[in-house]
């Protein structure tokens, strides 16, 4: 069992649709990854101009991190319209992988604001601002102000592009 092995597991269990979780991995590898840690971390960078907090996994068991407004003033999503939503958030993800943007249950539920393009995707080559295009299915106006969650975003794995 070497740095392959665990790199393969790795990019399994940062597959959603694998089956494989990250119990199976600490299951099947247990301390003999952890000498490999720094090796089979996914590492990528981001660069936040927002006046806005860093991104961040809200409990160990969250899948997606927030994205939230970055606006100087509230935009206002009428009625059946969109708006693209700037977030101030660049990244740097590596190959292989890419971040999918989500809608927030949570705004879907009781606004009918929802992320219009869903899953959007965030190539490994984008170096542009993150920005999100919602939609106000609703009959009523809704106000995004400054910090706002807006959006969920996901770092998953793609595998498609390397199989022969």
């Amino acid at each position: 069992m070497g740095i392959d092995d665990i790199r393969k597991k790795v990019l399994l269990v940062a597959d959603p649709n694998s089956g494989y979780t990250q119990a199976d991995f600490d299951k099947e590898f247990g301390s003999v990854a952890s000498e490999f840690s720094d090796e089979y971390k996914i590492k990528f960078g981001f660069v936040n101009k927002s006046t806005n907090v860093d991104p961040e996994y809200a409990t160990a068991g969250s899948s997606g991190f927030d994205l939230r407004a970055d606006l100087a003033e509230p935009v206002i999503i009428e009625p059946h319209k969109t708006a693209i939503i700037p977030t101030g958030l660049f990244f740097e993800i590596p190959d292989n992988f890419e971040i999918q943007i989500r809608p927030r249950s949570g705004m879907a539920a009781k606004n009918g604001i929802t992320v219009l393009n869903s899953p959007g995707t965030i190539d490994a080559d984008y170096r542009g601002e993150i920005k999100v295009i919602l939609i106000n299915h609703s009959d009523d106006v809704f106000a995004i102000n400054n910090g706002d969650r807006i959006a969920q975003a996901v770092i998953a794995s793609v595998m498609g592009k390397n199989i022969v």
